[in-house]
């Protein structure tokens, strides 16, 4: 595939990211903060986010599947996670569901992203209001 077709590609599945709100302006300020010395940064801070994020879930959920469930412990994890409660098991999975969406939408733009570079472009900048 040409690197022009590759950066068309990349810019439309961007913006249908932020159309949807995969994306807000937080990562746009996270794109500001990458540069040559650090060209995987995004990545990077999102694989953390996911990586951090998949454990805080899988704590919850074994916190909620306890008999004598320890509210504090339920109630700081979800702190941790989204800054708000949730108190039930189906909430919970929506959470995970969620989760692995954004996961696997960034992790395209990701693979989009390096195979641009890899073909010798440039990644275009986006703005998004």
């Amino acid at each position: 595939m040409e690197v022009v077709q590759m950066q068309r590609r990349f810019a439309e599945y961007t913006a249908s990211l932020f159309r949807e709100g995969f994306l807000d302006a937080q990562f746009t300020q996270l794109q500001q903060l990458q540069d040559e010395s650090n060209p995987d940064f995004v990545e990077e801070v999102v694989s953390l986010f996911f990586e951090d994020s998949e454990k805080l879930v899988n704590n919850l959920a074994k916190a909620l599947d306890q008999q004598n469930v320890d509210y504090k412990r339920v109630d700081a994890l979800v702190h941790q996670l989204k800054g708000s409660s949730a108190r039930c098991l189906g909430c919970l999975q929506q959470v995970k569901q969620e989760c692995f969406l954004v996961k696997n939408k960034l992790e395209t733009l990701f693979r989009m992203e390096q195979q641009i570079l890899a073909a010798g472009g440039s990644i275009p900048v986006m703005e998004y209001n």
